[in-house]
Order: C-alpha cells, then structure tokens, then sequence
C-alpha cells in the first residue's frame, strides 16, 4: 500500500500537515505518531506470542494423548489371556 508513495508526495503531505497544523504542534503530532505505532506493534506481537503458545499446548495435548492411547494398547498386549 505505501509502495507507491515516492519521495515527492511525503515532501507534499509532510507540507500540507506544516501548513494545517502549523511548527509547534507538529513534533507533537510525530511523537503521539510514534507511540501509537510502538503500541500497535506491541500489542501485535503479544498477540502473536499468545497465538504460538496457544498453538504449542494444543500440539502437546494432541502428542499426550496419542501416547496415552499407544500406551493403552501396549497394555492390553501385555495381559495374560483370561
């Protein structure tokens, strides 16, 4: 999506927001910008690290239970014949 933004229309956009803002709010506006993004992103990668774990626990109940299952049937192998 912002592939296409060249080198001309930030310098037009970075002007228009000079203009409508004005000099004095718009490190302001770049700050409250940037702890947006450092917000976003951390909470992004929480729910990405949440999303793996979740995953993960899935996966070893699945393995438990196939072991438990594999084991069962050992078992039953192992018993004298009534």
């Amino acid at each position: 999506m912002l592939g296409n933004i060249g080198l001309p229309t930030l310098i037009f956009i970075v002007l228009i927001a000079l203009l409508f803002f004005g000099p004095s709010k718009l490190p302001e506006l770049g700050r409250a910008l940037g702890k947006t993004m450092r917000e976003f992103k951390k909470g992004a990668s929480e729910m990405m690290d949440e999303e793996e774990d979740n995953k993960s626990n899935k996966r070893k109940e699945v393995s438990d239970s196939t072991q438990k299952t594999s084991r069962d049937e050992t078992d039953d192998n192992k018993r004298l014949p009534d």
